[in-house]
């Protein structure tokens, strides 16, 4: 390992103290002497002050909970879904800025990539599974219809609906773009305006992101504010329909959750905690292997990137016993080889400073503790270098007893990881277990019947779990980085909170409700048909442009006898010879057929021949369908019909065109049903845009 000296040169940045946005303006605090000074991690110079004092939370709560509110539930989920990508695109246009003041907090480029364009990522991603997963709409289905009477005219129906309060953040120092951005994606898509809450140290960051997404012009009223300094007293305005989601220490947590406002106010607390992580290396995995060489390299990255800073960093390495010193010696080397601490401006520098000089010396002291605990420094002398930088090299302790107390219990937020050795599989699980759970635990092996072992024994302490292989250690994103795809979170010591996940997080800010009702009162509740609502039978609704058409919308064809002739023609020309359609005898000893029946997609096919509409017109294409069931067997000289119902109409907010999900149901001459099953088609928004 290297060092590049410290920057001095140059202008000192100005201090200057930071704003607020509130009620759709920026605040400045009138009195400046109890606000907290920040500085330069790598220079030690100051940069801003932060101060909330004055500030009216109580007030700023409220405007999210009327303006926010208002402005938010006028949009659809589509309609949010695509605010947020051009957001996420005016933040691109001026990342660079905020690149420049990321180094002052000590971070890196590669750093500072993981939270600012990362944080950006997110806003794509969830932009993206808004208009994929959601409805355009703004209430949200959950599950299928429940019918509650013989007769289907009572129903039951899950429906998610946006929760009437405000998304309170308070973020952690540690990302100060991807910490707010990953929190505000799903709560704005869910329809909640949010209060970001940066914590000191970057909160200058913080500051600039909200500014670039105010001067867009593209947040509707009262969606988004901003608060930096102490927001000590939010649970004080928290009510019912509030969300405060949490990102720091576990003890501040824990005391956050006992507040009388989340045990008897009905206000959601959420956290994200730090913990004791772990990542395993199979005994397959010796020195030598790709596994073993991957391994190494995450363990290094996950001890250096944002200088260890990070809820998901490495800090337990469980090894095999016999491995303990190979790999102790092969991160030795590695960090030797590929990190360069010092200044993050400087070329060539892998890893930039801690937070602060206070962080700085509170690892230390976790140092110390975990070394007073039954560690031995193998890497790094754990010694405070008494500079005025917040730089520190990277610690890698090993600990003899495994089962030593402190080790699983205690974090050194900075750049230290601890090995410890296992003897079995059992041991290996039950040790990362003991960390009282994780939001993360990878393990390296290319032994599936190890892996599958251990996270049988250890999923269940863990939010995410990694498996790296020589198959996909290029290709994996690493431990420490949690995906918008996945739940970031994890059990116990963790927080308990999910965060993420897709749109898994966007429900972490609606209410999920049973409701019951009539077809009727639940299709004008929904904006979905529901059989037994009434149903409109006039023109053909092929014929209609997606203006034009309505839910209800239905059209019901003629019959069709289905002869002998067209089983066996379609047998013939598909290949499709099942015995059921071939073979009277054979398909009369089946016990769900009465003798030789018509192949299930000849129905569709005739089905499809029945309700289209042939001609040019609105309908552009059909791609798919969905929930498809045969119910009862048609046999030669049966006669079919189908009845097909606009069901569910979602107009694409950027394109001309929009799905229509269509109710379709197959009968027979007595009226039973042979097939039920959704038709998905593609239908222009107007008439002149088919023309066009």
């Amino acid at each position: 390992m290297t060092s590049t000296s410290t920057s001095t040169t140059g202008e000192s940045p100005m201090t200057r103290t930071l704003q607020s946005y509130v009620h759709d303006a920026w605040w400045s605090p009138a009195d400046i002497t109890r606000g907290a000074e920040v500085r330069d991690a790598t220079t030690g110079e100051p940069v801003a002050i932060v101060s909330s004092e004055g500030l009216d939370l109580a007030g700023t709560m409220e405007y999210a909970r009327t303006v926010g509110q208002r402005h938010l539930g006028e949009l659809t989920f589509h309609q949010r879904a695509v605010i947020l990508k051009q957001l996420a695109l005016a933040l691109t246009e001026r990342k660079a800025e905020l690149y420049e003041l990321s180094t002052r907090t000590g971070a890196t480029k590669a750093d500072s990539w993981v939270d600012i364009d990362g944080g950006i990522g997110v806003l794509f991603t969830y932009s993206g599974k808004g208009r994929r997963e959601l409805p355009n709409a703004r209430v949200q289905l959950d599950g299928p219809v429940e019918p509650l009477s013989k007769d289907g005219t009572f129903l039951g129906r899950h429906i998610r609906t946006t929760l009437p309060g405000v998304a309170v953040q308070i973020n952690a120092f540690n990302f100060p773009v991807w910490g707010a951005l990953e929190k505000l994606a799903p709560a704005f898509l869910a329809g909640m305006p949010t209060i970001v809450k940066p914590a000191t140290p970057g909160a200058y960051v913080t500051e600039h992101l909200v500014r670039i997404m105010v001067e867009s012009g593209l947040l509707p009223a009262g969606s988004l504010q901003l608060v930096t300094g102490s927001i000590r007293e939010v649970f004080d305005h928290a009510r019912l329909g509030d969300v405060v989601a949490f990102t720091g220490s576990a003890s501040t947590a824990d005391g956050l959750r006992r507040h009388d406002a989340v045990q008897a106010g009905g206000v959601i607390f959420s956290a994200e905690t730090d913990s004791i992580n772990a990542s395993v290396l199979g005994p397959d995995a010796v020195a030598g292997t790709p596994e073993f060489d991957a391994y190494v390299r995450q363990l290094v990255t996950e001890m250096t990137s944002k200088a260890g800073q990070k809820c998901t960093a490495i800090r337990r390495a469980i090894v095999p016993l016999t491995l303990v010193d190979p790999l102790i010696a092969a991160v030795r080397d590695q960090i030797a080889s590929k990190v360069v601490v010092g200044d993050p401006r400087a070329d060539g520098t892998t890893m930039g400073a801690l937070a602060s000089i206070e962080q700085r010396d509170e690892v230390l002291r976790q140092v110390q503790a975990l070394v007073d605990g039954g560690g031995r420094i193998a890497l790094g002398d754990g010694q405070n270098p008494g500079e005025e930088t917040a730089f520190l090299e990277p610690i890698l302790l090993r600990f003899d007893d495994a089962w030593a107390p402190r080790v699983h219990d205690t974090e050194a937020f900075g750049p230290v990881a601890s090995v410890i050795g296992y003897a079995t599989p059992e041991e290996a699980a039950a040790l990362v277990v003991r960390g009282g759970g994780s939001l993360v635990t990878s393990v390296a092996s290319a032994d599936p019947e190890f892996v599958a072992g251990l996270t049988r024994m250890s999923a269940a302490a863990n939010g995410r779990m990694l498996v790296l292989d020589r198959t996909d250690a290029r290709s994996s994103t690493g431990h420490g980085s949690p995906l918008p795809n996945l739940v970031h979170g994890g059990p116990g010591r963790a927080g308990g909170g999910e965060e993420l996940g897709g749109v898994r997080s966007v429900f972490h800010y609606m209410q999920r409700t049973a409701i019951q009702g009539s077809p009727e009162m639940l299709t004008a509740i929904t904006g979905v048909w529901h059989a037994g609502a009434a149903t409109r039978d006039e023109a053909h609704p092929f014929r209609k442009s997606l203006q034009e058409l309505r839910v209800g919308d239905r059209v019901v064809s003629e019959e069709r006898e289905i002869t002998l002739d067209d089983i066996a023609h379609f047998a013939d020309f598909t290949g499709d010879t099942f015995y059921a359609h071939t073979d009277e005898a054979a398909a009369a000893a089946n016990p769900f057929f009465p003798g030789r029946v018509a192949h299930g997609y000849l129905l569709l096919s005739f089905a499809a021949g029945l309700f289209v509409s042939p001609e040019p017109g609105p309908v552009l294409a059909n791609y798919g369908l969905e929930s498809l069931r045969f119910i009862t067997p048609v046999s030669p000289g049966d006669r079919i019909r189908v009845a097909l119902t606009a069901k569910q109409i979602i107009p694409r907010e950027t394109d001309e065109y929009g799905e229509v999900h269509w109710d379709a149901v197959l009968t027979n001459q007595e009226g039973e049903i042979v097939a039920t099953y959704d038709v998905l088609t593609l239908v222009s928004k107007t008439h002149e845009a088919v023309a066009a």
